[in-house]
């Protein structure tokens, strides 16, 4: 089976800082995979490359066995490739469905020019994304009083606008409350396992990592020193010491802490 992504040898250094050094792996269709390590570890760096956001200094990223290395943002969007971000993306002004109406538009290459003219444009197609995440009771209000975990799931609806073949998730949880983080984990297993999309996110909390990746990738001074299934991840001695800190009880202070 061709894996929904394949990364080759991918590096970004910046002068005589290696940011990203030859780090390679494959994702596959209806896998969920977490990029953990500690700060610095290089996870930003290879989520922008992956996005178009930065170019790579060498290596490749292949997208269903398509070369996409080096593509901008926008392309790579358009190939299938969605994100979401730490800090959420959405407009505070306009209304729930019409942040996912706006993120419809886009897909669709229409104009923005004659906005209230085309408010009724792909609403249906916006309230049955609302209603996947479990956000469409709250249709009709602003994005602006959203409650923040509201806010997440809000913007996750957005970056499913286009039917990404690969989903890119940036911190999902932070900020978040522990109920709230465990209720978008599950929202987003659920969606992962129904259409058989890939998630790559990055995470703090070792809660939803553990309780949730299939496979857990962790960085350190942008190598990977590790790969495999959480249960492995979590007693691989090396992993232990440059980031969960040597122990159960470290590990449980990271899940607190977030």
């Amino acid at each position: 089976m061709t894996p929904i992504l394949e990364v080759r040898d991918l590096s970004r250094h910046f002068g005589a800082i290696r940011a990203v050094d030859r780090v390679s792996f494959r994702l596959a269709p209806g896998e969920m995979l977490a990029l953990i390590g500690p700060n610095g570890a290089g996870k930003s760096t290879c989520f922008d490359m992956l996005m178009g956001q930065t170019d790579p200094t060498s290596g490749q990223v292949l997208l269903d066995g398509r070369d996409i290395t080096g593509w901008p943002a926008r392309r790579v969007w358009r190939a299938g490739v969605g994100r979401t971000f730490q800090v959420t993306a959405t407009y505070g002004s306009m209304r729930v469905v019409e942040n996912v109406q706006t993120a419809l538009m886009s897909h669709h290459r229409r104009s923005f020019a004659a906005w209230p003219r085309f408010r009724r444009l792909y609403r249906e197609e916006a309230m049955a994304l609302l209603e996947q995440v479990g956000m469409a009771d709250q249709a009709g209000r602003p994005a602006a009083v959203l409650a923040y975990g509201d806010l997440k799931r809000l913007d996750l609806a957005m970056a499913l606008a286009h039917g990404p073949r690969l989903l890119l998730m940036d911190e999902p949880t932070a900020g978040m409350a522990p109920a709230e983080r465990a209720a978008l984990m599950e929202l987003t297993a659920g969606i992962v396992a129904r259409q058989g999309m890939a998630v790559l996110f990055t995470e703090h909390d070792m809660e939803a990592v553990f309780g949730h990746a299939h496979r857990v990738l962790v960085l350190n001074r942008g190598e990977i020193i590790a790969d495999g299934p959480p249960e492995a991840i979590r007693a691989d001695a090396r992993v232990q010491e440059v980031y969960l800190g040597g122990g159960t009880e470290a590990l449980a202070a990271e899940a607190r802490d977030g």
